[in-house]
């Protein structure tokens, strides 16, 4: 039986609410715990649907998960199946990340096709380029990953993009090889530099987190650890867009403000007041009416891609004309065709959307087609008149955790309804 929200239009966002780990995080860090025989504990997961189907991945080479509320206990064993093909691989994209771990220990992996969100396409040209540096070959069959290599060796590394997925992997691969690698042009965002501090606690050697430079000197071996996840930064921000349009007033705890300077110094543009807790939260109070703002996805510490659809529901409500410009996920602006069911003014011309601000929206059926464009459309839902029906929500529930809670704490009012779409 599906499912979809009633938005109920109308509401003012005020109160506070919590921030757990970060879901572009927690999942890197469940597949390093395959780079060491005994128990890792992560704690401060979210409780998303991702998180158990991470957990199925890793019992399918042969670990131990238990998995109770926000904490994850993950108990390799010396003996690791270096094939990762069950069916959850299927269902998230972040699965392909056990790649990484699995060659640099077992030196061979078979990994099933990542699944996940509809965002266009994302190769992994420069995850195989990078293992193959390091001195494995690799190739694709009959739907996996295959990889091999009688040793690592350290290498020169370049990236041709900031690939997040691509320097995780290889990160995790080089933890393990012989001399030292040097990963160039390599992702920055949080969530690596997270991986990176819990990967030193396991006794790997890293200079360059948070940089565009990563490098690490091999060792033999590494033991289990404790780790807490980093706030995530990007539920963070859904919220202080929640306030922005529904010209609220939100207090958000449990995530790095400064990991979200451009989001925070945007909305002050559009006339919000924000005021940040040192390393702990922050506050957003938006008095009037948003104001329109342009904006630009691009790699750490720019605006992030995964933001996009929220800078396109907040411009569909801003006074004045913006314009939003794509350079990561092509199918992003997918989300577009929905916000016109709201009676959004909107256009797309390829990697461009121009979003002409209106007064409010008018509520309508909408689908989602990722975990962002859900909430996207959960807030869009917020300033249009009457109920919108938002239809595919498993997506949201794989990203956030207690969100129709958090909305109703605020003073929204939302339910979780249980039944077929009619679909034109």
């Amino acid at each position: 039986m599906s499912e979809h929200f009633d938005v109920h239009g109308g509401a003012r966002l005020v109160g506070e609410v919590d921030v757990v780990g970060a879901k572009n995080s927690v999942l890197k860090l469940m597949a390093a715990a395959l780079l060491a025989e005994g128990t890792t504990t992560i704690t401060n997961c979210p409780q998303i649907l991702d998180v158990p189907l991470m957990g199925d991945v890793l019992r399918s080479v042969g670990c131990e998960v238990v998995i109770e509320g926000d904490t994850a206990t993950i108990t390799t064993p010396a003996e690791l199946s270096h094939r990762a093909d069950s069916a959850a691989m299927g269902k998230l994209r972040a699965s392909v990340c056990v790649l990484g771990p699995l060659v640099g220990r077992l030196k061979q992996a078979v990994v099933a096709l990542p699944g996940g969100d509809a965002i266009g396409s994302r190769p992994l040209d420069m995850h195989q380029n990078g293992l193959r540096k390091l001195g494995a070959t690799s190739t694709i069959e009959h739907g996996c990953v295959v990889a091999k290599a009688e040793t690592l060796v350290g290498a020169q590394i370049w990236l041709d993009f900031p690939s997040v997925g691509a320097t995780e992997n290889i990160l995790m691969a080089a933890v393990l090889a012989e001399g030292t690698t040097v990963i160039d042009n390599c992702a920055r965002e949080p969530e690596i530099a997270d991986i990176c501090t819990m990967l030193t606690e396991m006794g790997a050697k890293i200079e360059g987190a948070g940089t565009s430079t990563l490098t690490v000197h091999g060792v033999e071996k590494l033991h289990p650890t404790t780790h807490s996840v980093i706030g995530d930064r990007i539920v963070g921000a859904t919220w202080a867009f929640a306030a922005s349009m529904t010209r609220g007033d939100i207090t958000v705890r449990g995530v790095n403000p400064h990991h979200l300077d451009l989001v925070l110094n945007k909305l002050e543009l559009a006339g919000a007041e924000v005021e940040t807790f040192d390393d702990k939260g922050f506050r957003v109070i938006q008095p009037e009416r948003p104001k329109a703002v342009d904006w630009v996805t691009l790699p750490y510490p720019g605006f992030a891609t995964d933001l996009q659809p929220f800078a396109v529901a907040l411009s569909a409500v801003s006074e004045g004309t913006s314009m939003i410009t794509e350079n990561v996920y092509e199918a992003r602006f997918r989300f577009i065709e929905e916000m016109v069911r709201l009676s959004g003014d909107a256009r797309t011309d390829g990697h461009h959307a121009v979003v002409r601000g209106v007064s409010q929206l008018s509520s309508a059926p909408v689908w989602a087609s990722d975990i962002r464009a859900g909430a996207g459309l959960v807030l869009a839902g917020l300033c249009a008149d009457g109920v919108t029906e938002v239809w595919d929500v498993f997506h949201i529930d794989r990203g956030y955790p207690h969100f129709v809670e958090n909305l109703n704490r605020l003073g929204a009012r939302i339910e979780r309804v249980s039944g077929e779409p009619e679909r034109n």
